[in-house]
C-alpha cells in the first residue's frame, strides 16, 4: 500500500466517523469552515477525478499470484445475515435463490446459481482494502458484471446499478436498515468487476457473502456488497433510502470509495 492510500484510509475513517457522530469541522457551511459532508465529497471528487481522468477509466487494480493469498482473510461486516429468507435459502443449497436484475434494462430476467456458473467467468487475485485498515489478498472467480448487463440491455437512461442485499444491518420499517450500495455505469463495466460466486477455489463461503458478492476491486471493501439478491439499474439513487447511493453512504461514508 502506498503512503498515499494508507493516508487516505486514516481520513476516510476520521471524516467518517466524524459525520456518523454529525460533528462539522470549523462551523457549519454556512459559516467560517466547512461541514464533514462538504470535506467529504471534496475528496471523492478529487479521488474520482485523479483516477479515471489520470490513470483511465479502465485501469486494472493490480493483480497477484497464488503465492500471495492471505493465509487468513477476516470477514469484513456481517458474517450471516438476520433474515428468515437467507436462512431457508442457505438451507436448501441456494437451490431456490434466483439472481433479479431489473429497473431501467430492456429485458428484466432472474438467474439461479447454478446458470450463472454455466457462464463465462474471470478469476482474479487481488487485495481486498477495508476502511478499518486491515488489508488481505483473495482469490475470486465469478460472472463478469458488464456481461449479464450486456444481457439484459442498459437503457440509455441508466446511470447507476444498486445492488440489494439480504443483509439487514438495522430493523427499519421503511426497509433503511438492509444494506445495499450502488456503482456508476463506468465501474459496472469495468473488466474487474465481476459478482463472485467463488473465493480461493472453492464456494463461497456465508461469511463472504454467500452465494454471490460484488467484487469493484478499484474500490474499498464497504463497497463489495454481499449476500445479492437484486441489482436494480436507475437513473438516480436520490429517492432511495437516504438517498447517498448506499447503506454506509447513507451514514456519512463517501460514496466513491476509490484506492
Amino acid at each position: 500500500m502506498t503512503d498515499f492510500q494508507a493516508g487516505r484510509r486514516r481520513f476516510l475513517a476520521g471524516a467518517g466517523a466524524l459525520a456518523l457522530a454529525g460533528c462539522d469541522l470549523g462551523g457549519p457551511s454556512t459559516g467560517a469552515g466547512a461541514s464533514s459532508g462538504e470535506i467529504l465529497r471534496l475528496a471523492e471528487g478529487l479521488t474520482m477525478a485523479s483516477q479515471r481522468n489520470l490513470q483511465g477509466r479502465t485501469a486494472l487494480a493490480r493483480e497477484y499470484t497464488e503465492a500471495d493469498i492471505s493465509p487468513r482473510f477476516r470477514v469484513n461486516g456481517t458474517s450471516m445475515p438476520d433474515s428468515d429468507t437467507y436462512t431457508a435459502l442457505l438451507d436448501n443449497g441456494f437451490a431456490d435463490w434466483r439472481l433479479q436484475i431489473d429497473g431501467l434494462v430492456a429485458r428484466p430476467q432472474s438467474f439461479s446459481l447454478a446458470q450463472l456458473k454455466l457462464l463465462p467467468s474471470r478469476t482474479q487475485i487481488t487485495r481486498h482494502d477495508c476502511v478499518e485498515g486491515w488489508s488481505a489478498i483473495g482469490k475470486w472467480t465469478g460472472v463478469p458484471l458488464g456481461f449479464l448487463l450486456g444481457a439484459v440491455g442498459v437503457m440509455p437512461s441508466a446511470r447507476y446499478a444498486v445492488f440489494h442485499c439480504a443483509d439487514e444491518l438495522e430493523q427499519t420499517l421503511d426497509g433503511s436498515g438492509r444494506y445495499y450500495e450502488s456503482i456508476d455505469m463506468v465501474d459496472a463495466f469495468h473488466p474487474q468487476t465481476i459478482l463472485a460466486y467463488g473465493m480461493n477455489g472453492a464456494d463461497l463461503g456465508v461469511g463472504h457473502g454467500a452465494p454471490l458478492r460484488l467484487r469493484v476491486e478499484r474500490q474499498l471493501g464497504y463497497k463489495q456488497a454481499k449476500y445479492l439478491m437484486r441489482i436494480e439499474l436507475v437513473e438516480s439513487f436520490s429517492d432511495l433510502w437516504g438517498g447517498n447511493g448506499g447503506f454506509w453512504e447513507d451514514r456519512g461514508y463517501e460514496w466513491y470509495a476509490g484506492i
